[in-house]
């Protein structure tokens, strides 16, 4: 299925002492880019975050920010009773060397390096718990950008259609057109007064004919919309196929403009090209 390259999700999972959530942000891009914002503790699970990532996306830009939410209870406060009565045995020998002290402040006692013990949260289960809402992140996002990749693809068809009436137009009016040359060309003679041989006649008609010939333009503009078409039924990455069409498709229409001795196919080759820089703006959302 075509998808886009831009697209947005999140993934939420929860652990014994806290919540951990995924931010995921795509855009367009001509590889894949991927770039992270994790907290220090999930630092090393980076590399695993980037091998996930590549079995889903691609192509585009990615953001991805983890955020970790603690629970009231996670890295709760606790007083090392060792270290606390250590601090004190120095405290009374003090006393003893110098006399009297005045009675230390709490907060004072609470900065000494140790007496205060934080407890870590489980690392074990918060990785999981990363990991987790990781998988259902990048789930999200391509849903969300197969959503918009099948509403490009719906788009690039209209296109198509709309490139096959003025291929139509074109070939419809090419032998009225040869006709208007032919005549155009006799008159001309008639009003000059020159007697012209009719099969030297017809061999310049051939010759402003075959430079005129939009035949094979035609042809290949034919294959080019068949191929796009096939090609957005394709369950994979076909944004680079289709930029590559995209410039065939532009180089047919500036070949028929260039050839053009008709207003009528100049304007279907400038209606062209209008179609085809649409459809190739499209394209670059592609993945």
């Amino acid at each position: 299925m075509t998808q886009s390259m831009t697209g947005f999700a999140q993934g939420e999972a929860e652990a014994h002492g806290g919540t951990i959530r995924w931010e995921l942000r795509s855009v367009n891009h001509r590889y894949l880019d991927l770039s992270f914002r994790l907290p220090d503790d999930f630092r090393a699970l980076e590399g695993n975050f980037r091998q996930r990532a590549g079995k889903y996306l691609s192509r585009g830009k990615v953001e991805a920010q983890l955020r970790y939410m603690a629970d009231a209870s996670a890295g709760a406060i606790e007083v090392d009773p060792d270290r606390l009565s250590q601090l004190k045995h120095a405290i009374d020998s003090t006393e003893r060397a110098w006399g009297s002290l005045e009675t230390p402040d709490p907060m004072d006692v609470l900065r000494f390096p140790g007496i205060v013990r934080e407890q870590k949260p489980d690392l074990t289960q918060l990785f999981e718990a990363a990991e987790t809402a990781f998988e259902r992140a990048l789930q999200d996002l391509q849903d969300a950008r197969r959503r918009e990749g099948q509403h490009l693809a719906d788009t690039l068809r209209e296109r198509c259609n709309a490139l096959v009436e003025q291929v139509e137009l074109v070939r419809t009016c090419l032998p009225e057109v040869r006709g208007e040359w032919m005549e155009r060309l006799r008159t001309r003679c008639r009003d000059l007064g020159v007697e012209v041989d009719a099969g030297r006649l017809e061999q310049e008609l051939a010759l402003v004919a075959q430079r005129a010939d939009v035949d094979e333009e035609m042809v290949r503009l034919d294959g080019h919309i068949q191929e796009v078409r096939s090609v957005l039924e394709r369950d994979e990455a076909v944004g680079r196929r289709l930029d590559f069409l995209m410039q065939e498709l532009n180089r047919e229409a500036n070949t028929l403009s260039s050839k053009s001795q008709d207003q009528r196919f100049t304007r279907a080759a400038v209606e062209m090209k209008v179609i085809i820089e649409q459809m190739r703006e499209q394209v670059q959302n592609l993945e």
